[in-house]
């Protein structure tokens, strides 16, 4: 879809995740060339903008008003604005909002560009020292073990979000399936205090349940193996299905539930389940 004519554009720009000294010139051009600023939080910007010299008029952005805000923003752009948007810290959208707002003015064929810049998941699977030939990104980590574990149970490194709070209980479901696997606990960035500790999962679980937890953590989980990404027993998988069946589960139910502890599909056990019946 072509552009309206005399339209502005998007600009999506990574900020800092920590130093303010990480954005790059071409990021504080176009904040200081924009009509407005698009700030998860404008108090938390505008000491970035203040550092910089930036004078720039700011507006809040986040994930409780940005179906409202999108529109009015969308409007500003069709009108020949130029709208950048910003985090709180590094790249919008990357598990910080911005998405939606990226999506409609897409969807309006207006102009979309994104300058890169500082990122929380790179940074630390780059100083991590685990394998970076193959990872991914799966956002903040899953709160129950057992879907944790399921997605963690993957051949490439996985790196990860996690809360202070529930560090330790995490790092422990790791090693309770295997307390050598490798992990990165990655804590504060770029900033004063930042600490890369790696090692296996039990030993790293311990330290910090000795220590403590604080500040912002990115955590990178060395894959298992192609043989125990695949190795689930599925007969055993299916037996299980069948004992909670027999003991008065609905049969969906019981695939869900053993779907979520072995990695397995539940669509995949509940056939199975009606096909040894």
């Amino acid at each position: 879809m072509s552009a309206p004519a005399g339209a502005g554009r998007l600009v999506v720009c990574a900020t800092p995740i920590g130093n303010l000294e990480d954005v790059t010139p071409r990021v504080l051009r176009a904040l200081d060339e924009a009509d407005v600023v698009a700030c998860e939080d404008t108090r938390h910007t505008r000491r970035l903008l203040d550092r910089h010299g930036v004078r720039a008029s700011t507006v809040s952005l986040h994930e409780h008003n940005e179906d409202a805000r999108a529109a009015e923003l969308l409007a500003r752009i069709a009108a020949g604005e130029t709208v950048a948007l910003v985090s709180d810290a590094g790249m919008p959208v990357v598990s910080d909002p911005g998405g939606r707002l990226v999506a409609a003015a897409r969807d309006a064929g207006l102009p979309v560009e994104a300058l890169p810049g500082a990122s929380a998941p790179v940074t630390a699977i780059a100083t991590a020292g685990l394998p970076a030939d193959a990872w991914r990104f799966v956002g903040f980590l899953p709160r129950r073990a057992d879907e944790l574990l399921a997605t963690l149970r993957q051949p490439e490194t996985t790196v990860a979000f996690e809360s202070p709070k529930r560090l330790v209980a995490s790092l422990r479901a790791i090693a309770g399936e295997d307390p050598g696997r490798p992990v990165a606990v990655c804590r504060e960035l770029t900033k004063l205090h930042e600490e890369v500790v790696r090692g296996p999962a039990g030993d790293v679980a311990e330290r910090f349940a000795a220590t403590g937890v604080r500040g912002e953590i990115t955590l990178v989980v060395a894959g298992v193996t192609p043989e125990a990404a695949e190795g689930v027993d599925l007969a055993a998988a299916v037996d299980a299905t069948r004992r909670l069946v027999e003991d008065g589960a609905r049969a969906r139910t019981a695939a869900r539930v053993v779907a979520e502890l072995t990695g397995l599909g539940a669509n995949e056990l509940y056939r199975a389940l009606h096909e040894d019946a």
